[in-house]
């Protein structure tokens, strides 16, 4: 029986191969294969039909190479062609599976296809050109997973939770509203975050019963899903299709970033990679025992060489494969800061305005030290990566991890400094107190381009149903001021917002805070509640267009965020009140007053007597104004935003 520890063994001591021909390479011709496995004594190389067929038409013994490889060579065209590995070691043969750097696979992923690359093209694909901006902070991230996009009886698209969904234009709710991408081209969102995409492992493709995963189980890191393609058998089906949603958005002026995994695999000991090189891409702990700052049982080792390798090369590949124009690191804080860095060189000589960002935390203890981990304290180690906010998360609505906890929206009083440090973009600022910023007492921001600001995400409850839960007596009106105001501060402050799929209309999951595997019914963007509250929709469009009208609240310079954004100095509790000033960053307004009043009362606030266009005011916004001011005594209303303009 095989022993899983590996207590003795030095891993740093392993070949590294340089060359970039690992995988099975495809020609008319001719299929080279290579791959990585040190520790093999042998390894063959089995050709089958299909996916489903049991015995495979023709079997390799592959020959030794260079620094740990095995290699061969085969004459003839193989497209199509489904395949696999098996390695023998000095304890004895693993088990069949594919490569590593598999590209396409049949369905469920067990065996690998070759494919023609050329053949897995849509139409005009050559021309698909990704949507740069000039800064990360003229970027607003809308996120959203493919299924929940249109699987929803009242969505109007054709595709339900499939990739095509994404190409539907014209769709329409019953009430005869703007849905998919429609209204993601409305709205006003710059990016959409589209949850995991490679090939995970726990939906059966082969099936259309109901079933569902956001997808953080990676089983092929280079291959999409096949649960979202028309045709899972088909390994071309699924690249293609991805590539029609790449292109869709593309067409509508809107930039697609690709959430990735590469902090664990979805299976442990029987994963692709303890097939090929038992142990050795993933951390252990002292006693030899696989190391699980995941939290799924195990977390890859990104400092040894050739983990970096894959993982580099994994998502160079995606983006020049693909178009993709950013992408989402899942647990970044388990992936070291080196390789993060090295990932950002590598993309740079693909394009250098491909966005990266990250979850800047760890799930549970690593072997990793401190100091090497590409965590939100450390993200000042960084290269033009971002991190999340959480000090703006849980300061505007409290600990997700607490249903009833309060923050900003909902009346907390007293903590107002961390909502001001993520309004900052978590810089380091003169007019920041840190001791107060209890979840970061230091600016842990080179510039504001690397602080992703967000009040929700697919985690914990939706922001809906956390108020629901923290403010139970609250009627809906006050629910939806609260949520105006989180919306309202989210959109104008320093950074890079970041929107969860369906805020915009009061998404609920019925109060679900871990709907992962949940049904459609819970994770399904119902598109009839955008009738039901279009004013916050309205709302939250306006907020975007103003942003997207005036430079001032996105600023990517941190020293001029210092110069051209300053406090008022009087302190009332509840009350957050800054200008921004002298035409910030090149704003036509030469003087913006944000007020922001997270009391259930009204308050009066003092500011300069001269002729103030009004732009925001008790739950309302628009961004060409709605009349003026010339007192020096604003009201400001209950739980809600005040923006004037000095024009």
């Amino acid at each position: 029986m095989r022993d899983w520890t590996f207590k003795n063994i030095d891993f740093a001591q392993f070949p590294v191969y340089d060359g970039c021909d690992l995988g099975v390479k495809w020609s008319k011709k001719k299929l080279s294969v290579r791959v990585w496995a040190p520790t093999a004594l042998e390894v063959q190389f089995k050709l089958y039909k299909s996916s489903e067929a049991v015995d495979y038409e023709s079997a390799y013994a592959l020959n030794t190479g260079e620094a740990g490889t095995w290699q061969i060579e085969l004459e003839g065209n193989f497209e199509s062609k489904l395949y696999t590995f098996q390695v023998r070691d000095e304890t004895g043969w693993l088990n069949e599976c594919p490569d590593i750097h598999a590209k396409s696979t049949g369905v469920n992923g067990l065996r690998g296809m070759i494919i023609n690359p050329a053949s897995t093209n849509p139409e005009k694909w050559e021309s698909d050109k990704r949507c740069s901006v000039v800064q990360p902070t003229d970027m607003v991230v809308y996120e959203l997973h493919v299924r929940d996009f249109s699987i929803s009886p009242d969505s109007g698209i054709q595709h339900k939770g499939k990739y095509l969904g994404f190409t539907e234009t014209g769709t329409k709710s019953p009430q005869g509203l703007s849905t998919g991408l429609d209204h993601l081209k409305d709205l006003g969102i710059t990016h959409v975050h589209l949850l995991p995409v490679a090939d995970f492992y726990t939906v059966d493709e082969s099936k259309s019963t109901s079933q569902y995963n956001w997808g953080y189980d990676p089983l092929n890191f280079n291959t999409p899903e096949g649960w979202y393609a028309t045709d899972p058998f088909d390994g071309t089906t699924r690249i293609k299709e991805l590539k029609k949603v790449v292109q869709a958005l593309h067409k509508q002026g809107v930039g697609v970033i690709m959430d990735v995994v590469y902090n664990h695999s979805g299976l442990i000991f029987d994963s692709w990679f303890n097939q090929f090189v038992p142990g050795y891409y993933y951390r252990q702990k002292a006693d030899g025992t696989l190391s699980d700052a995941s939290g799924c049982g195990n977390e890859m080792a990104s400092e040894r060489a050739m983990v970096r390798k894959f993982i580099i090369e994994s998502v160079a590949y995606w983006a020049e494969e693909y178009h993709f124009d950013g992408f989402r690191f899942d647990l970044m804080g388990i992936l070291d800061i080196e390789t993060m860095n090295q990932i950002r060189k590598r993309l740079d000589q693909t394009d250098k305005n491909i966005f990266m960002f990250g979850e800047g935390w760890i799930a549970a203890e690593s072997p990793l030290p401190e100091n090497l981990r590409a965590t939100k304290l450390n993200t000042i180690k960084l290269d033009r990566i971002a991190s999340f906010c959480d000090d703006m998360r849980d300061g505007l609505k409290g600990s997700p991890f607490n249903r009833f906890s309060h923050g900003f929206i909902s009346g907390l009083t007293l903590r107002e400094e961390k909502i001001k440090f993520a309004i900052t973009g978590a810089i380091d600022h003169p007019q920041i107190f840190y001791d107060y910023v209890d979840s970061s007492r230091k600016p842990w921001a080179n510039t504001p381009a690397q602080c992703i600001n967000y009040v929700s995400c697919h985690d914990n409850y939706t922001l809906f149903d956390k108020l629901q839960y923290s403010c139970p007596e609250a009627f809906m009106d006050e629910i939806d001021r609260m949520t105006r105001l989180a919306l309202g501060i989210l959109l104008t402050s320093q950074g890079v917002p970041f929107m969860h799929a369906g805020m915009e209309m009061h998404r609920s999951k019925g109060g679900h805070h871990d709907s992962y595997r949940s049904p459609d019914e819970v994770n399904q963007i119902e598109w009839s509640r955008k009738a039901e509250f279009e004013g916050l929709y309205m709302f939250t469009r306006n907020c975007l267009e103003l942003r997207r009208q005036h430079p001032a609240f996105r600023m990517s310079d941190s020293k001029m965020v210092r110069e051209k954004l300053s406090f008022f100095q009087k302190y009332i509790p509840g009350v957050i009140a800054y200008q921004l000033i002298d035409h910030a960053n090149g704003d036509s307004w030469k003087t913006i007053l944000v007020l922001f009043n997270g009391n259930n009362y009204s308050v009066e606030f003092e500011i300069s007597e001269k002729k103030w266009l009004i732009v925001a005011q008790n739950g309302q916004i628009q961004p060409h104004g709605m009349g003026h001011v010339t007192t020096n005594i604003v009201r400001l209303h209950p739980i809600s935003m005040m923006i004037l303009a000095e024009e």
